[in-house]
């Protein structure tokens, strides 16, 4: 009988359903687990189901039962993939859930720095309105995306998706992936994109081709001074070099859902950005959609009962 460890429950929303697997089994889950936790809560586990708990190498040698990781996110960065594999551990992810809610949120952040939401929303509130003595003010400057360059830094599934928003607000969309499956009229060079581009949205994996992709040298060569958005991960950034270039001007805005590690602490780079007039934050949420989580929870079952059923599906 399979013995199943959900390790960090608590990832998932309390209203979305994870539904049972099809064949017999023992489950357990637990809100969250921590390092010291893993191998007590999982040493005879057959399937393990994690979304953002480290599994390594070392850790990985002493779950001698252990037969498949199911990553509960797209991201799969948290799992030593060639140590599982070293060891016949499969690992398998979940893909294009968030092929709307990703898309969406990266569009709420952009317009969000654009139009001036927050800093307008927060004058209010502090009683510039009034203050004002007429029917509005401009004490920040609004900017159209219509007539604007997109640069999309990544092309699947996501980056497609807010590629093709894009073009509907009437931006000219230009797209950098370091392997592209196709070549298509969009695909520029990733220094041209840099260069040439008002927005900039990242939306590839985390890998150590991508780590720091965005760093000083590149903040250097933005012509347009553009805004950046990260709903990818948050390693794709250096964050020191990004505080530079958004208090040096080389930078309009930036917009940042994840960062790492995660939660940030309290005195680190990212809780500096934070407090920046012209970066919004918010806490690596564009994923998670109550409708986005429902259909990874989903298709997380969906693949632990496929590999049971010896049809591995999802395999990284």
């Amino acid at each position: 009988m399979h013995r199943i460890v959900f390790l960090d429950r608590g990832t998932i929303a309390p209203q979305v359903v994870v539904r049972r697997p099809a064949f017999e089994h023992v489950w357990q889950e637990h809100e969250k687990s921590s390092s010291g936790q893993i191998l007590e809560r999982a040493e005879d586990a057959t399937i393990i189901i994690t979304n953002k708990v480290d599994l390594r190498t070392d850790l990985l040698a002493k779950l001698p039962r252990l037969k498949l990781v199911a990553v509960a996110a797209t991201g799969y960065d948290c799992i030593d993939v060639a140590a599982a594999r070293e060891r016949g551990i499969a690992v398998c992810n979940i893909r294009g859930y968030a092929k709307t809610t990703v898309p969406e949120h990266t569009f709420a952040l952009i317009l969000s720095l654009s139009r001036a939401i927050v800093p307008y929303h927060q004058s209010v509130r502090a009683g510039r309105w009034q203050e004002a003595g007429q029917f509005c003010y401009f004490d920040f400057p609004i900017f159209d995306l219509a007539g604007k360059r997109l640069g999309v830094i990544g092309g699947g599934v996501l980056g497609t998706r807010v590629a093709e928003l894009g073009r509907a607000f009437g931006m000219d969309v230009v797209v950098y992936d370091p392997k592209p499956a196709a070549p298509t009229p969009s695909l520029v060079p990733l220094a041209e994109l840099i260069r040439t581009s008002d927005v900039i949205t990242l939306h590839c994996p985390l890998t150590p081709e991508t780590a720091g992709i965005i760093d000083a040298a590149q903040f250097r060569r933005m012509e347009k001074k553009p805004l950046l958005i990260n709903t990818a991960r948050g390693g794709l950034i250096v964050e020191n070099d990004l505080y530079e270039a958004l208090t040096g001007g080389l930078v309009a805005g930036a917009a940042l859902d994840v960062t790492l590690p995660e939660p940030p602490p309290p005195g680190g780079s990212f809780m500096r950005l934070a407090a920046l007039p012209n970066v919004v934050v918010t806490p690596h949420t564009a994923w998670s959609s109550v409708e986005a989580q429902q259909a990874l929870a989903d298709q997380l079952i969906d693949n632990v009962d496929a590999f049971v059923q010896g049809q591995p599906r999802n395999v990284v």
